[in-house]
């Protein structure tokens, strides 16, 4: 088998698009406001993680480009690379629903609020992960998108969209 058809290629593929993709993220950040007199700059938070994603992608790098080049054949890295065919791919499948998802979820948003859009995204996705109990599914992606909103909202000072449960926060703001 060729070697770029391996695993260790496929890594070694993924990880220079990914860093390519980390570097554009950093360079964005360099164009956030700056706060004068804060410690802490709106930029600082996704610079560290841009940075130490980038340093994980190049050892990604590193290992792989070892890998292809001391590959022996019983190696589990020099078995043929899984299809990215969404055709013919479930993992595929399931990656381009989920990011069609994320794309309703950003449109969706400011209408329908964070709570809503987040409990009907959080259910589909854990239904798509195997998932079944319907207590668990409703519990979690119910509660955990509420207490998320009231964190954000009543300890960070945080305004988040409630969409079509503005009510839910007059409610609370009376508290």
């Amino acid at each position: 088998m060729k070697k770029t058809q391996t695993k260790a290629f496929a890594n070694l593929v993924a990880a220079i698009i990914l860093l390519v993709f980390e570097i554009w993220a950093y360079v964005q950040t360099l164009g956030f406001k700056i706060v004068k007199k804060a410690a802490v700059q709106p930029a600082t938070f996704p610079q560290i993680m841009c940075i130490g994603m980038m340093v994980f992608t190049v050892i990604l790098i590193i290992q792989s480009l070892l890998k292809l080049k001391n590959m022996k054949e019983d190696d589990p890295l020099a078995e043929p690379a899984a299809s990215i065919n969404i055709f013919k791919n479930k993992g595929v499948q399931a990656a381009a629903f989920v990011i069609v998802l994320c794309i309703a979820y950003a449109a969706l948003f400011e209408v329908l609020g964070y709570v809503l859009v987040s409990a009907v995204v959080a259910a589909i996705i854990m239904i798509l992960i195997g998932k079944r109990d319907a207590k668990q599914i409703a519990l979690v992606s119910v509660l955990v998108p509420l207490a998320m909103w009231l964190v954000f909202y009543k300890l960070l000072t945080v305004n988040i969209p409630m969409g079509v449960l503005q009510p839910l926060r007059n409610l609370i703001d009376m508290i």
